[in-house]
């Protein structure tokens, strides 16, 4: 199946998590790496549902821990496209620690860059991401000066800075 362009809405994935007493660290709080493995999985799933082919994590960009969780809480997870290239695609993924009313706080924020793989596991082009809203073609600004900064990082690496 090839499909030229998709739209943000066409790869959203929500998720929602209870913070069970296995899932705290020795502070009783929500352990980072947990949440950092829900993370993942979602913008796994969100890149899968773009690209319609396996993907592997390349980079995961400003991994911020806003707050803790706590058990019982419901820990809510959202992850949308924000930029596409030939073969990769940058996944914003926003974690909310949701109250009985329905009232959500932000407590987590990343940007993961995923690669489209075929059954080899080499990169595979993706479909254009079509953008519809104004906060969409901001996000894809926002995503193409992160990809610069990448770049550059990794530019200097190879540089031996």
């Amino acid at each position: 199946m090839n499909i030229e362009a998709k739209t943000v809405d066409e790869s959203r994935v929500e998720t929602v998590h209870i913070v069970r007493p296995n899932h705290l660290n020795g502070a009783n709080r929500l352990f980072g790496g947990i949440l950092m493995q829900w993370i993942d999985e979602v913008a796994g799933i969100v890149a899968k549902r773009h690209s319609m082919s396996n993907v592997t994590t390349a980079s995961v960009d400003n991994l911020t821990f806003l707050h803790g969780a706590y058990q019982n809480e419901m820990v809510v997870i959202q992850g949308k496209m924000t930029w596409v290239g030939t073969s990769s695609m940058e996944v914003c993924v926003d974690t909310y620690v949701e109250n009985h009313l329905g009232e959500r706080r932000r407590i987590n924020n990343a940007h993961f860059m995923m690669v489209a793989l075929d059954e080899n596991d080499n990169p595979v082009r993706v479909p254009r991401l079509t953008l519809q809203t104004e906060d969409e073609h901001l996000a894809w600004a926002h995503g193409e000066e992160r990809r610069r900064i990448r770049n550059q990082r990794k530019k200097d690496k190879l540089d031996g800075i």
